[in-house]
Order: C-alpha cells, then sequence, then structure tokens
C-alpha cells in the first residue's frame, strides 16, 4: 500500500535546476508508475545558517506516494544524495549539490534518533513551507492544528521573500 510523503529538495552548488530535477527523477523511479505526484515551482532562497559566502539555493518540495517504510526512503534518499555528488562528511548546512528531507510520511509522527517525520524545522523554514503550500496549502501536519499556508502568513524567521525560479520544471 502507497503511503503519501512530502519530500523537500534543495541545491546551491552547481547546475542547481539540474540537480533537483536529478533528484526528483530518482524519487519518483522509487515510485510504482502511475500513483500521485506533484512538484511545487521552484524557489531561490539566500542560505540559512550556513557558512559565509555559501550560495543562494533553488529548493522546492515534492510529494508522492512511496510503498515502504520511513526507515526505507531515508536510506534510498541518502543513497540518491551521494550519486548525485553530495560531499560525505562536509560540514553542517554547508554548500551542497542536493539535499533531500523527508518533511512528512502521510500522517505518522516518528522520533527514532535518525528518522524525525515530520521534520522538526517545517514550519520555521520560508523555503519549505512555500514551495509546500503551493500544493498541500489546507494540510495540517500530524500532532498539529495550523495548516500550512497559516503557518507561512504567520512566519517570522527572519528569512527575506523567496524569488520564483520555474513554475513548471
Amino acid at each position: 500500500m502507497a503511503t503519501r510523503v512530502g519530500i523537500a529538495l534543495g541545491s546551491n552548488l552547481g547546475d542547481r535546476l539540474a540537480n533537483l530535477r536529478a533528484a526528483r527523477d530518482l524519487l519518483r523511479a522509487l515510485t510504482p508508475d502511475g500513483v500521485h505526484f506533484e512538484q511545487a515551482p521552484v524557489y531561490q532562497s539566500e542560505p540559512v545558517n550556513c557558512p559565509e559566502g555559501s550560495p543562494d539555493f533553488f529548493n522546492t518540495v515534492i510529494e508522492l506516494d512511496y510503498v515502504g517504510e520511513p526507515a526505507k526512503l531515508l536510506e534510498d534518499a541518502q543513497a540518491i544524495e551521494d550519486h548525485l555528488g553530495r560531499e560525505p562528511g562536509a560540514g553542517p548546512n554547508s554548500p551542497r549539490i542536493i539535499d533531500i528531507d523527508i518533511l512528512y510520511f502521510d500522517d505518522l509522527t516518528i522520533d527514532t534518533g535518525i528518522v524525525i517525520i515530520p521534520h522538526p524545522r517545517i514550519t520555521h523554514r520560508r523555503f519549505v513551507l512555500q514551495p509546500l503550500a503551493e500544493i498541500r496549502p489546507l494540510m495540517t501536519l500530524p500532532g498539529d492544528h495550523v495548516t500550512i499556508s497559516k503557518h507561512l502568513q504567520h512566519l517570522d524567521s527572519g528569512e527575506p521573500e523567496l524569488t520564483l525560479i520555474q513554475a513548471k520544471w
């Protein structure tokens, strides 16, 4: 049985749009043909909590139906990051070719120390909330009572507005 999952994609090295496309395509290949798939527009954002001089990110969110367990999806996502050239052992928030984060896994709440779902910073980051609000504005995360669009409206992260890069990619 397939589970609806949300995944954030980010890139701030190399051909950022091509990196997002490659990650999207590899993630989509993990799912059976004909299942639900949606992608938000791609936005450019300034780096948050990254080393000084880090390039701007391209960010987006995809939603798809996944058959498998959260730990397996995390393993698959990390394998895709490795395949696309993400440097192992790079410092936290360092520039990267691709960053893949599981945002939600249907209505599950999980904290194994390795897998934390829903992602603990979804509602604190414009670069996640804004693209997510494009595809799931009325979604309420497990354990929450506020919609994604309301979180975005009331966000006080200090992040500047995002720049739309490409609506259809």
